[in-house]
């Protein structure tokens, strides 16, 4: 089974962040500049998905991987792998 990743702008404790998503999954953000948090359009898109906070991301990474789901701790197939995050 080729899993599928995806990536959007949510809030994490009240910051703007860009969530990254397995199979419509919380597992990993990166933390934005505020300049990038303040832009109209990242605000709108972040309004329009659900809020996170630290509990939400544990209990959701505890999930991926007991169930050996977790695409930064596992090798899986995936169907879209340029959406993985990037090391800087």
């Amino acid at each position: 089974m080729k899993y599928t990743l995806s990536q959007a702008y949510v809030f994490h404790m009240g910051q703007v962040v860009r969530m990254y998503f397995i199979q419509n999954l919380p597992y990993t953000f990166d933390e934005l500049p505020q300049i990038i948090q303040d832009h109209p359009s990242v605000q709108t898109e972040a309004l329009s998905h659900q809020d996170y906070d630290d509990e939400d991301m544990w209990k959701v990474s505890n999930y991926l991987i007991m169930e050996e789901m977790h695409p930064l701790m596992f090798d899986l197939e995936v169907e879209n792998p340029e959406l993985l995050p990037k090391d800087d």
